[in-house]
């Protein structure tokens, strides 16, 4: 299983997402990068040389908000040699197109910008499917939905529909536990890892330390996001490495 770290973008800076209220963000202050709190591009160099990582996320807040996307930031981001998935409210082809060209590895759509589920159809057409990931945006454990998207259903059947139309890596993401270190739902885990044994499974949101990430490894996640255990200490590269291997021929979905 591998660690993801995560980088949130507000206004050119990193901030710390705290419960999906994001607009208390505040410039990230991390012991990996101490030298000055939020900046982004020092803090994915220290995801990179630091914790050895080959894949961060990053989610563009002004974009998912309905602001210009920072693409600029994006391409510096890119530069450091990380694989960058990057959320920026991608919602059409042209957007994924576009994030892509600012460096993205791979395009995340999110449930909570999503219009149709023929949208992210057409966004795995034409990018492809092992670059499509498809984020389960999750508030207290109900699904986050863009006002008359007709996307309603429980969290199963939206990721259904989601592998259906073309997703092959599903991120399960509880904007209520980021930054709470209140643990990561594993009941849902589970049941997603059960209906769904193909794809790759990424969790997010609320991880405290090395224990989490071994029953997501064992709940068969093939990845894990990242932050706030990261920036305290909680989790070292030690711990990264010692989880790296857990899973088996799941990891390499994501290689």
């Amino acid at each position: 299983m591998q660690v993801i770290p995560v980088l949130d973008l507000a206004g050119g800076r990193a901030v710390h997402a705290r419960g999906g209220q994001r607009e208390a963000y505040t410039p990230v202050a991390s012991r990996l990068a101490p030298a000055t709190a939020g900046d982004a591009v020092a803090l994915v160099r220290a995801y990179v040389q630091a914790l050895g990582v080959a894949h961060v996320y990053a989610a563009d807040l002004d974009a998912i908000a309905g602001r210009a996307p920072q693409h600029e930031l994006l391409r510096a981001l890119a530069a450091p040699g990380a694989q960058l998935w990057v959320d920026a409210g991608i919602a059409a082809p042209e957007d994924a197109r576009m994030a892509m060209d600012a460096g993205a590895a791979r395009v995340i759509v999110g449930l909570e910008t999503l219009p149709s589920f023929d949208a992210l159809a057409a966004v795995a057409w034409t990018v492809g499917s092992a670059r499509t990931v498809f984020s389960l945006d999750l508030r207290g454990g109900v699904p986050i939905v863009r006002t008359g998207s007709g996307l309603d259903g429980s969290p199963l059947a939206i990721v259904e529909r989601a592998v259906g139309a073309g997703a092959r890596t599903v991120i399960v993401l509880d904007l209520a536990r980021v930054g709470s270190s209140a643990g990561i739902d594993l009941a849902l885990i589970d049941e997603i890892r059960r209906a769904v044994p193909d794809v790759a499974l990424v969790a997010g949101g609320g991880v405290r330390g090395l224990d989490d990430l071994q029953r997501l490894a064992d709940a068969g996640c093939d990845a894990v996001l990242v932050a706030t255990a990261l920036h305290d200490g909680r989790l070292t590269r030690a711990d990264i490495d010692a989880v790296r291997s857990h899973g088996g021929e799941r990891s390499s979905r994501l290689r």
